[in-house]
């Protein structure tokens, strides 16, 4: 009865020191992976922190404008040159039909109650 006992008890301790050995083991595979996703995301936060001063640099005013000089053919013109006091007309006259003010202006629709419907009547244009 007590090499029954015995080898019971080398058998358990024995499957204690094989199920240590398999948790230290998943343990340090656990660890390896672990150190490959931090420096991964170390990585990818320097690669962030490198498009972030790019879009900075990139969505500066300055190149914005220059862009659209040299691609685009905009030139930066003031705003007294697109519109003039001497355009508008003077009080109690009609603007003619050809006339810069004329054509820029609008007719606007009537509003209706509902808010929605006047939302759709401004993206409309109307």
């Amino acid at each position: 009865m007590i090499r029954i006992l015995n080898f019971v008890c080398f058998a358990a301790a024995a499957l204690c020191c094989l199920a240590l050995y398999h948790v230290s083991e998943q343990t340090r595979v656990s660890r390896i992976h672990l150190l490959q996703l931090e420096r991964q995301i170390a990585d990818e936060h320097g690669t962030m922190k490198v498009l972030q001063a790019d879009w900075e640099r990139v969505s500066e005013p300055s190149h914005i404008q220059m862009l659209a000089q040299t691609k685009l053919g905009l030139s930066d013109v003031p705003a007294v040159a697109l519109a003039s006091l001497e355009l508008l007309p003077r009080r109690g006259e009609t603007p003619t039909a050809g006339s810069p003010v004329q054509t820029a202006s609008i007719t606007i629709a009537p509003i209706s109650a509902d808010p929605h419907l006047r939302l759709a009547a401004a993206h409309a244009g109307n």
